[in-house]
């Protein structure tokens, strides 16, 4: 049952549009405005009929490419920027961390732009007093806080900033790529302050280039397209989605005529698979250009003998056989071990190892072995193998990946703390 049916939104948006004059030339801005009955101008369409609700308590994470149209979205939101048509409507405080700095001027100092940062954000001088010295400690830039903001560096600025938007308490907090301003201190300052707002039930939209970040904070994903809401749903699957944007494989399967039209590896019947061995993924997500195919893996020890579970203090061999449907110069052969979540926990391909894999003619077969010891925790995991390469003009291109192929478990022999086994030598000396 949708439990969001029974609620209303607190940020609710239909038939939003924005479009953008683009001019030619310089001249022909100032002649269409001086003759406006004269249009000179194109029109770039940042934001396209957009419609979305989201409710109390969500973590949404708006993912897209450059360009896409995200920053124009959470502008409109937080009033930055006015919609060429649609409604918005909010129900709460919003406090945003994309413009950092907006309502603060230079000429004044830090203590100052605290207060009028406070009444710009509709708090009383009550307030503001209350919350002062919180927003001082965190921002932690010291007698810097007397002075003109003018004088203040990048880093002294993002600070002040970032800490009067997020002790304002709002029911809404908008992030766009400004976690990690400052240090390493203030960074982990900064994210324990987001893991508070997130179990106060807050409403979170966070916007991001990071993967992981997305998976371990978002309860839900879109996904934004030339100004089109594409994906709204899952974050796992959201994310697969957006990862096959970044390399332009289209959300279309592989089409099964072109896959019977070659010919399949002896290797590949079902009586004769290493993947017949291990438990497979039936929701395994495959995409690419199909020049080449990963037919079969699986998972094996030193001996090459099946197992079945992956000991994380014992040497494991993934192995993944792929087959060529085409020629391919200097493939890269990968694979990846990753939790429930989708989060990746280790892996590596031979790119990062630095192996010259050689080129590869069409109806050729290579097995790849990956020989390591996998020290995560022990836990459900899945495996996943690919095929890619960089074409003639240095785009990563797809050729064939299977995601979450196999479904395995890691065993310990000890108990481990975090995501990884570490085996210490551990040294005592009374002194």
């Amino acid at each position: 049952m949708d439990n969001t049916a029974e609620k209303e939104p607190v940020i609710k948006i239909r038939n939003l549009m924005k479009n953008y004059k683009m001019f030619a030339r310089k001249k022909d801005r100032l002649l269409e405005t001086i003759f406006p009955m004269f249009e000179r101008h194109g029109v770039f369409t940042a934001m396209n009929n957009f419609n979305l609700d989201v409710y109390k308590g969500e973590v949404l994470g708006v993912l897209g490419k450059n360009g896409a149209g995200k920053s124009t979205l959470l502008k409109m939101i937080t009033g930055v920027v006015t919609p060429t048509a649609g409604t918005i409507e909010i129900d709460g405080k919003i406090s945003s961390l994309l413009e950092l700095g907006t309502a603060f001027n230079p000429e004044l100092t830090g203590i100052d732009n605290i207060y009028q940062h406070g009444q710009v954000m509709g708090l009383s001088n009550e307030e503001i007093e209350d919350r002062k010295q919180e927003i001082i400690d965190f921002a932690d830039i010291g007698e810097h806080l007397y002075q003109p903001v003018k004088t203040y560096s990048s880093g002294m600025f993002a600070r002040l900033a970032f800490a009067c938007a997020i002790n304002v308490d709002p029911d809404i907090l908008i992030v766009d790529e400004v976690l990690s301003v400052g240090d390493m201190a203030f960074q982990l300052k900064c994210f324990k302050k987001f893991e508070q707002f997130k179990k106060k039930g807050k409403t979170i939209l966070f916007v991001t280039h990071s993967i992981t970040d997305i998976l371990r904070n978002c309860t839900r994903t879109i996904i934004i397209d030339s100004g089109n809401k594409i994906f709204d749903g899952d974050v796992k699957e959201g994310v697969e989605r957006y990862k096959k944007m970044i390399v332009g494989i289209s959300d279309k399967p592989i089409k099964e005529e072109n896959i019977k039209q070659q010919k399949p590896s002896k290797t590949n019947s079902d009586d004769n698979t290493w993947k017949s061995h291990f438990t497979e993924n039936p929701d395994l997500i495959t995409y690419g250009n199909n020049a080449a195919e990963v037919i079969d893996y699986g998972m094996f020890d030193e001996n090459n003998n099946y197992i079945t579970v992956l000991e994380n203090d014992k040497t494991t061999i993934l192995k993944s056989k792929v087959v060529f449907h085409e020629d391919v110069k200097d493939p890269i052969f990968t694979m990846t071990l990753k939790d429930f979540k989708g989060l990746e926990m280790a892996g590596t391909n031979t790119l990062i190892e630095k192996i010259a894999t050689g080129d590869f003619k069409k109806g050729e077969t290579v097995e790849v072995s990956f020989k390591q010891k996998i020290n995560v925790a022990p836990g459900k995991y899945t495996l996943s193998f690919s095929c890619t390469h960089f074409n003639h003009r240095g785009e990563l291109e797809v050729l064939n990946r299977k995601y979450d192929a196999l479904l395995i478990e890691v065993l310990s022999t000890k108990d481990t703390v975090g995501l990884m086994r570490l085996d210490s030598d551990i040294e005592i000396k009374k002194v």
